[in-house]
């Protein structure tokens, strides 16, 4: 997972600690969680944390059509893509925090068309695939570490 761990992405999406103890959730429950349907409330509190003052943002992640009937169903679960979606922003989200220090910095970064990126936005790569967020982390590690980016 990059140099983002998974206890950040854990409660990032609001998924508890398995034990009374606190323990962090290890690699293998996220895994499960995310294949068993996360709550639509993950969603919600990524697009919180990302864009708190774009009400849109979030349907760039799932369309608006989809999400209403996600939140219309009993359990309010997002299917296992969707849930993949979600936590591959989460470990961007994470990363860039962790790289720039503060939310604000980390969502300049995000929300900036980037030169190593063909002038494309990183948020944008990062929810179109897995590829895209891989280019994105990669850029992060690199800025963290100290090489040009």
């Amino acid at each position: 997972m990059s140099f983002t761990a998974y206890s950040d992405v854990a409660r990032l999406l609001g998924i508890p600690s398995p034990t009374r103890s606190g323990a962090d959730v290890s690699p293998l429950r996220l895994i499960e969680r995310i294949e068993g349907g996360l709550p639509v409330e993950s969603l919600l509190r990524i697009a919180n944390s990302l864009a708190p003052n774009d009400i849109k943002f979030i349907y760039n992640v799932v369309p608006r059509a989809t999400l209403n009937r996600r939140k219309a169903q009993s359990g309010n679960k997002l299917s296992a893509d969707e849930g993949a979606k979600v936590t591959r922003i989460a470990r961007v989200w994470s990363a860039a925090v962790d790289v720039w220090g503060s939310e604000e910095s980390a969502r300049a970064f995000l929300f900036r068309p980037h030169a190593m990126l063909e002038d494309k936005r990183p948020i944008d790569l990062v929810i179109q695939n897995e590829l895209g967020a891989e280019m994105v982390l990669d850029i992060l590690g690199r800025l963290k570490y100290g090489s040009a980016a």
